[in-house]
């Protein structure tokens, strides 16, 4: 993968755009077993039901998840500095997520060419989960 030039990328362009399958129960059943976050909300029904909630839902960290690939789609990981997440909304079964992120600041730090990103990522109906900021060093 190839480093973007600094001098080619402006404030505003949107570089990030990723589309995800929606999340289906196999996806947080997967999930759970690769992060080794088996927390019952995510996987029991009858748990979920018990907690209050008409369903289970998404981990945090899958939103997270789909952030940094959407990053990484555009640069290699090598040239993340750093990488900031909020949780903003439950990320529910047939949620279809849309990581969607905008230059928001050029700049050089230590001699090294950087931007700042704005990252969300959204279901099909535009609710935002999580949003991210990241730093990353381009050439």
């Amino acid at each position: 993968m190839t480093v973007p030039d600094f001098d080619a990328v402006t404030v505003g362009d949107q570089p990030i755009h990723l589309v995800t399958e929606p999340v289906s129960r196999t996806t947080l059943a997967l999930y759970a077993g690769a992060s080794g976050d088996h927390n019952p909300m995510h996987i029991d029904i009858d748990y979920a039901s018990k907690a209050g909630q008409s369903d289970v839902f998404a981990h945090g960290m899958l939103a997270m998840a789909y952030l940094g690939r959407a990053l990484t789609d555009w640069v290699p990981q090598t040239a993340i500095r750093s990488f900031t997440t909020r949780f903003t909304a439950i990320t529910r079964v047939g949620d279809q997520i849309v990581c969607t992120g905008k230059v928001a600041e050029k700049m050089q730090k230590d001699g090294e060419k950087q931007v700042r990103l704005e990252i969300t990522a959204a279901s099909q109906d535009g609710e935002v989960k999580a949003a991210a900021d990241a730093i990353v060093a381009l050439a």
